[in-house]
């Protein structure tokens, strides 16, 4: 059953790093074409709404790989003074502890955009719906905390998951 959640796990990390991607080429292009477009006395139109909008997938689409590689900030001070066991269980604790603060987040992101589609709230420029990012922004918020979740029990399955890969300190 774990073999199996881990590959749907893996396939919507690599889902929303994908959509992630694609936000971030977009809001390359659109900052490329707006200095050039003031190059030439005519930005474009609604960068600023279209940067900040898509910002939302580019973070978010990132977050679960960033756990996935081991890529979020580990202070790990102390770890050479405890035992494995509490190391373990630091690991697990932690990555239950992400899981439940994306689930917080995913929560009220939903019923930020419920109210966000009642009110009918936009961009200011370009009249963009706001809910349809806060969705995806919840959504994407529900697979990193689906992916924490699967490496806290992994972790307790000790399923040799290693979940901060070591990487090499200069």
């Amino acid at each position: 059953m774990l073999p199996r959640l881990q590959k749907v796990a893996d396939r919507l990390i690599g889902l929303s790093a994908i959509i992630g991607t694609l936000g971030l080429l977009f809001v390359v292009a659109v900052i490329v074409v707006d200095v050039v477009g003031r190059n030439f006395g005519s930005p474009l139109y609604g960068s600023q709404d279209l940067i900040t909008m898509t910002m939302v997938l580019i973070v978010f689409g990132g977050m679960a790989l960033c756990d996935r590689t081991g890529g979020h900030i580990v202070v790990d001070i102390f770890e050479s003074s405890f035992p494995p066991a509490v190391n373990r269980a630091i690991d697990i604790f932690s990555a239950l502890l992400g899981a439940v603060i994306f689930i917080l987040i995913a929560f009220t992101v939903f019923k930020s955009a419920q109210l966000s589609q009642l009110l009918n709230l936009s961009t200011n420029l370009l009249r963009l719906p706001t809910a349809w990012f806060q969705y995806a922004l919840g959504a994407l918020s529900l697979i990193g905390a689906f992916a924490m979740f699967l490496r806290a029990v992994s972790l307790l399955l000790d399923r040799g998951f290693e979940p901060h890969p070591k990487k090499d300190v200069l």
